[in-house]
């Protein structure tokens, strides 16, 4: 199976600078595309690979069009990332096994759920009493959408994803744990991608909610009652303790943990494994750890920061000087 040049930026746009004739075999990346192969270079940094490049064709933005062209063929694009990921859903659209809309002989839906008939439930998926799958979800295998769940339309939920295990919640007493029951529900839009294994808890009396065009990774965890603004987006292994609020259009890195009750303003950028221990009120890039090293000078560096605030007495101490009160 194969597109041209020409096929693609008639259904993607673009300005070709090649001949639409051309036939792209595969997508693959710049360093070890071929004769037959379409790849795109979206930074700068990498300008030597495309040079060295074999790719039949590359998308480029437009400062580096005379570049590619000493190479040979291009597409020029203003913004050659995002162009690359339309022509990755064009690929699928033409080559891959279409999904179809239905439900699974395997999967357990009870007759109180409520499934668009548009959707798509797979293998061993568990709907319970009173979901609700809205158009043209795609539910992958194995998937749980507990007691009273919303998902809304367009949504694609990956293998082993539970919406609405009970959330984290026990209140101490007497040297024991009372367990608090979770009435509410999660609450999930349009649009939304949902990685492998990830959970979303539902809330203790209010709705855990997941706002349109939410992007979730692999292993990430949401704690009951946390809401997600738009189109913020997730890598995997991140942690986001009960009651926080999620701004939208944030980035959070791979291992970052979020505390609970705090807040993250719209447009905040947090690096990987970064641990939020307060509200971010303003959007910017915040960053939180403590640098690997040898073992023993990571020891002396950890033994050097316990002495950091009597420091800071001391040098508070001698600035107000001898005569101070």
């Amino acid at each position: 199976m194969s597109l041209s040049l020409g096929e693609i930026v008639a259904a993607l746009g673009g300005s070709l600078e090649g001949n639409p004739q051309v036939t792209i075999e595969r997508l693959a990346p710049l360093e070890v595309a071929g004769p037959q192969e379409l790849s795109f270079l979206s930074n700068p940094r990498y300008r030597q690979q495309l040079a060295a490049s074999r790719a039949a064709c590359v998308i480029v933005a437009p400062a580096l069009r005379e570049v590619a062209l000493v190479r040979g063929a291009c597409i020029v694009s203003d913004d050659p990332y995002a162009y690359f990921a339309r022509t990755t859903q064009l690929w699928k659209q033409r080559h891959a096994v279409p999904v179809l809309a239905g439900i699974h002989p395997s999967a357990v839906v009870d007759p109180a759920a409520v499934i668009d008939p548009t959707a798509s439930i797979g293998p061993l998926c568990v709907v319970e009493r009173g979901a609700v799958i809205g158009a043209g979800t795609v539910l992958k295998s194995r998937v749980t959408v507990s007691e009273g769940c919303q998902i809304g339309a367009r949504c694609i939920v990956h293998p082993g994803v539970v919406i609405g295990a009970d959330g984290f919640g026990f209140a101490p007493q007497q040297k024991q744990w009372i367990k608090i029951e979770q009435l509410g529900a999660v609450r999930i839009g349009d649009d939304v991608e949902i990685g492998a294994n990830t959970c979303i808890d539902r809330g203790a009396l209010q709705d855990t909610v997941i706002e349109d065009g939410v992007k979730l990774d692999n292993l990430v965890q949401i704690g009951h009652n946390v809401r997600v603004g738009q189109h913020t987006a997730m890598a995997g292994c991140v942690g986001v303790a009960g009651s926080a609020t999620i701004g939208s259009h944030c980035t959070i890195g791979g291992g970052a943990v979020v505390l609970g009750h705090l807040t993250l303003a719209d447009g905040v950028n947090v690096s990987a494994a970064t641990v939020v221990t307060h509200s971010l009120n303003r959007p910017g890039h915040y960053t939180g750890m403590f640098p690997i090293d040898d073992n023993a000078q990571w020891e002396k560096n950890a033994a050097t920061l316990k002495q950091l605030h009597r420091l800071r007495e001391r040098i508070k101490a001698l600035e107000r000087g001898p005569d101070a009160a």
